[in-house]
This record gives structure tokens, sequence and C-alpha cells, in this order.
């Protein structure tokens, strides 16, 4: 079942673009909810007051846990910074 209480079972569901019409009101409130608390509190754009910095690392790993230090060079980092602006 994709949902008991409404009685949706995989095998109804279309194939598709189609396959959106099936997705009841309340999920798409929780697919947009969770959406917006994902976007308002994970990613942020508060970090050090740098516009576009999630705090989230390299390949945004910090976000999944791994824990990186990052780079402790201000002049390294400002290097590498403009490095992929220029890219």
């Amino acid at each position: 079942y994709l949902s008991k209480f409404l009685d949706i079972k995989f095998a109804e569901v279309p194939n598709g673009l189609s396959a959106f019409s099936k997705v009841p009101s309340l999920g798409w409130l929780q697919i947009v909810g969770f959406a917006g608390i994902v976007e308002l509190n994970v990613y942020n754009e508060q970090v050090n007051d740098e516009p576009g910095n999630y705090g989230a690392g390299f390949l945004g790993l910090r976000s999944i846990g791994f824990m990186n230090a990052g780079i402790s060079d201000p002049e390294v980092r400002k290097k590498r910074l403009n490095a992929e602006l220029a890219n």
C-alpha cells in the first residue's frame, strides 16, 4: 500500500508525470512543509555573514555528519573561492 488510510496501492499509481495526480493533498503539504523546514533551519545563509555560505562544507558533507575543519588560512580560502567564482 502507498496509503492504507486512502486505500491507494502502488499498482494503481501510473508511471511518469501522471503519478502526481495520485498524491493526496496532505502528501503535497508534507513535501512542501519538509522542504520549508530544511530551507529555513538547515540551509540558512547566516554563517560568518557570507552570502551563499551554508556551513555545509566541501560538497555538503558537513550536513550529513562528516566534519572537516575547512580551510584555515584566509588567503588560501579567498584564492579558492575566487577560482570557484571564475570557473
